[in-house]
């Protein structure tokens, strides 16, 4: 039963992505606000229907959290349901991705169409400067910057390196982090067919300021919250680490 609730959702979810991959950049033509609020609409259908064909549902802790002007959202990366959530949930923003996604079709379209900021992770300093110098652009316009600061789907238990480039740009533009931790991983594995059904524990943090503050103890911080909160949704996970 899992395997066929996995394809049904398979199917639907690329036959959704396929119309959104196109409206998304069409959108895009009339207005970029119309662009964001579209890729909204393809997060908010995709949660649905993961929701409906795989059981996956969601518990939100921390709400009170979010402030009211924009922020980076530093999260864990365990799978692509943190993404379309963050994407559903959270105000109108613009995502770090790396530059081999806009290449994908209809995703990239997508990701392109909202003028996602789009790195070579191996470029290092150039990267971040990037990130720095187009996120403050997006931050000025009063859009949201999401990151996942370990760069790539991190396997449930394990702990990615944190790259600073989002709180290079936090500590640079004076723009305060959300941290979110959650374990979608438990669920929805990183690159997994099967998805088994449960509910995604999400937390989101106390906001973490930024300005006046150097970089390093600023990742560490986000690091530190967010693995802790980890520990705590996935004990057992964590016993031999």
């Amino acid at each position: 039963m899992t395997a066929l609730r996995s394809a049904l959702f398979l199917v639907g979810a690329v036959l959704v992505t396929a119309v959104f991959g196109v409206l998304v950049p069409l959108c895009g033509i009339a207005s970029y606000r119309a662009a964001l609020y579209c890729a909204r609409m393809w997060a908010r259908w995709l949660i649905r229907w993961v929701e409906w064909s795989c059981g996956i549902r969601c518990e939100v802790q921390g709400m009170e959290n979010v402030p009211a002007g924009p922020a980076i959202i530093m999260a864990k990366h365990q799978s692509a349901w943190e993404t379309l959530y963050i994407e559903a949930t959270f105000p109108y923003q613009c995502w770090i991705i790396k530059r081999e996604l806009v290449w994908l079709p209809f995703v990239g379209w997508g990701l392109a169409a909202v003028r996602s900021i789009a790195i070579d992770r191996a470029s290092g300093q150039a990267a971040r400067e990037q990130i720095v110098q187009e996120g403050a652009k997006r931050i000025a316009q009063g859009l949201w910057v999401s990151i996942f600061p370990e760069g790539t789907r991190v396997a449930v238990g394990k702990r990615g390196r944190y790259g600073i480039g989002g709180a290079t740009l936090a500590t640079r533009t004076g723009t305060p982090i959300l941290p979110i931790a959650h374990n979608a991983g438990e669920f929805w594995g990183r690159y997994a067919f099967r998805k088994r059904a449960g509910t995604v524990q999400v937390v989101i943090g106390p906001v973490i300021q930024a300005a006046g503050r150097d970089t390093l103890s600023v990742n560490r911080e986000v690091e530190e919250w967010i693995e802790g909160e980890m520990r705590r949704l996935n004990p057992e996970r964590y016993a031999g680490a």
